[in-house]
């Protein structure tokens, strides 16, 4: 809720002002940020809330009026926001649109929508690119990722396989900037994979309004069959040193995996899990691992781990990723733009840069005598 409500009072006090290019004797030029008019937005299950306040916050400072669908396994937030709204906004301003996962064709194909926000798989996120194609809608589009950390042989271990662990596996992994495959240099990889074992076999797995709780339930059954497959390629792949098991009784709960002695090439690893499992990889060359950490169809985000920050920043700028964080992960916020490289995006949200993705760039060239 705080978080959610930050980004909104952030987003609220940003401008697009006018900005004059030129005025001399001959001309004034300047650009203008319009109104787009209608905008859609279609948001993902992991964080219900906090997404569609990252649609509706832009949208309505750029002027523009909203359709948010979020996703039909999480209606409720959305729609208590709804509520919230129409005793705020004039009505027809925000508006909330649930369906069986039936109507977001309907919303991408309308000629009155001038503009999809989609937070999502890449799979949706391509479907949605194509289906805008006709009407010329604008598309800003968060997908998903397959984030790679880097972990040199400098790192204080125990330190580094706590931050990593926090980066992998926080909201039991169903993050789409979370750490999904780990690259550990040959002189470290036992003792990091022990470490990251012990962690892992310490978590609390439970209901998360529980006391103590430190890793809840898959959201929903369909992901919870997805994980479940790709911790059956674990057992094949590599080599599970913690986790793997699929908790008894009520609920999708999956204890935080750790595989290791795997490799590129692997489904575990070269596929997002969007679940709490782990792969970690061995390597022991700089420049071989920047480029199996860029060699995928995703470039959301990524990590670097060394004591040598220097070195760290420089291999960070070689990954071809939109977000590359050195000695941290996940850290964003609402001043912080994000984009993703190839299948992980297109456009910007957050900050300023992405508030202006729901506006019309307009020139006006006057002529002086």
């Amino acid at each position: 809720m705080e978080w959610s409500q930050g980004y909104l009072l952030h987003t609220a006090s940003l401008e697009l002002p006018d900005r004059v290019i030129q005025d001399d004797a001959q001309f004034r030029i300047e650009t203008r940020h319009k109104p787009l008019g209608v905008v859609g937005a279609i948001v993902a299950w992991n964080f219900p809330l906090l997404l569609a306040c990252w649609k509706i916050g832009p949208a309505l400072m750029a002027g523009n009026a909203i359709i948010l669908k979020p996703a039909p396994t999480t209606p409720v937030t959305a729609l208590k926001l709804g509520e919230i709204c129409a005793r705020v906004f004039p009505a027809g301003l925000v508006n909330i649109l649930t369906d069986n996962n039936d109507l977001g064709p309907k919303m991408t194909t309308h000629p009155g929508i001038a503009k999809i926000g989609f937070t999502g798989s890449s799979q949706t996120g391509k479907r949605i690119m194509a289906s805008a194609a006709d009407t010329m809608k604008r598309v800003t589009l968060e997908m998903g990722g397959n984030d790679p950390t880097i972990v040199l042989p400098d790192v204080d271990v125990r330190a580094t396989a706590e931050k990593v662990y926090g980066g992998a596996f926080f909201n039991a992994g169903q993050v789409c900037l979370a750490i999904k495959r780990a690259y550990v240099h040959d002189a470290i990889y036992d003792e990091f994979c022990d470490a990251l074992a012990d962690i892992a076999k310490a978590a609390v797995v439970d209901d998360g309004m529980k006391q103590g709780t430190t890793v809840g339930p898959i959201q929903n059954k369909a992901q919870f069959e997805k994980v479940k497959g790709y911790l059956e390629d674990a057992r094949t792949s590599g080599r599970i040193i913690a986790g793997g098991e699929l908790r008894g009784g009520k609920g999708y709960f999956i204890a935080p995996t750790i595989v290791r002695d795997v490799t590129d090439g692997q489904r575990i690893v070269d596929e997002e899990q969007f679940g709490p499992i782990l792969p970690v990889i061995r390597f022991d060359d700089v420049n071989d691992v920047i480029a199996r950490a860029s060699a995928s169809e995703y470039g959301l985000g990524g990590s670097v781990h060394s004591a040598d920050l220097d070195k760290a920043t420089e291999i960070a700028g070689q990954i071809d990723s939109g977000t590359i964080w050195v000695n941290q992960q996940l850290n964003i916020g609402p001043h912080i733009p994000m984009a993703g490289f190839k299948g992980s995006g297109l456009g910007v949200e957050q900050s300023v840069e992405g508030l202006a993705e729901y506006t019309q760039m307009q020139v006006i060239n006057v002529a002086r005598g």
